[in-house]
């Protein structure tokens, strides 16, 4: 694994990034491919946030907009009401906690940060919304730049790449330095494992993630209980759970620096077990 330190600034704190972190998904969303419609009511908010975090998440990322392949298209105002009130009880139940939001909109990014989200997590890189990068510079937050193409509703018709990793890498060329003349140098590389992607492409991803270290940026991966473990293997995202176990440790070989994730325990294992690994050769 390559060697890569890096440092978040979060509330004018420096979180180190040298040993991986976790953040743990809650998604307020009807439909959502694993766990759709499971946090509807705030008991169950509460309960999974303070399991994520108890078990060592140290994000939670909300997110009220469906963004699996063919998921239906939702409005801002119905995005916003299923996001902002859970922004509000996290922090009134967890006033430590570091929030990031979920969407692709600048509206909602911007609300979200001032209701106490410290991260603007955008699938689309600033492409569904112009005003989205703007808007990350003037909040000056923490911001994952994803690559996709297209929308959830077309995404999966949009796999055509000329060279897969050349084309990504020019994506990330272009969006770094349009934030970076924005002023904005507080950014995570997030390659998009699902989106737009086939599963060969998502594999051929994985294989080479660390040719994105070449940016000197941090690495978010994504790739919890996602398609290319259970299509590939003929099962269900509810038994994924040990492919994606086996995917975190191949990312975190690579360098990876955030796993993003729907079970935290099992993710911080993977962690702790690569620390012990890297350190084997000391002895």
């Amino acid at each position: 694994m390559q060697a890569f330190t890096k440092t978040l600034k979060i509330r004018n704190q420096l979180i180190d990034l040298s040993i991986p972190k976790i953040m743990g998904i809650l998604n307020i969303t009807p439909d959502s491919f694993f766990d759709g419609g499971k946090y509807a009511q705030d008991d169950a908010i509460l309960q999974q946030t303070e399991k994520m975090l108890r078990e060592g998440a140290s994000f939670i990322d909300i997110g009220g907009y469906s963004s699996r392949p063919g998921a239906d298209d939702i409005s801002e105002e119905e995005e916003k009401r299923r996001v902002m009130p859970v922004i509000t009880l996290l922090q009134n139940h967890f006033p430590e906690v570091h929030i990031s939001i979920d969407t692709f909109r600048a509206n909602i990014a911007r609300e979200a940060v001032e209701r106490g989200a410290v991260i603007i997590n955008d699938i689309s890189g600033g492409e569904a919304d112009e005003k989205m990068l703007p808007t990350v510079a003037d909040l000056a937050v923490p911001y994952v730049l994803m690559h996709r193409r297209g929308n959830a509703q077309t995404m999966a018709q949009l796999t055509d790449y000329t060279h897969l990793i050349q084309d990504i890498c020019l994506y990330f060329t272009k969006k770094v330095h349009e934030l970076q003349a924005l002023g904005h140098y507080e950014v995570m590389l997030d390659v998009g494992f699902g989106f737009s992607k086939d599963i060969k492409q998502n594999y051929h991803l994985l294989r080479h993630l660390s040719v994105f270290h070449s940016f000197g940026l941090p690495l978010l991966v994504g790739i919890s209980r996602k398609s290319m473990i259970y299509k590939a293997l003929g099962i269900t995202a509810a038994e994924a759970l040990n492919g994606t176990g086996i995917l975190h440790t191949l990312a975190l070989q690579a360098g990876a620096s955030i796993l993003r994730v729907h079970d935290v325990k099992e993710a911080k294992e993977a962690i702790q077990l690569i620390q012990i690994w890297q350190e084997a050769d000391k002895i």
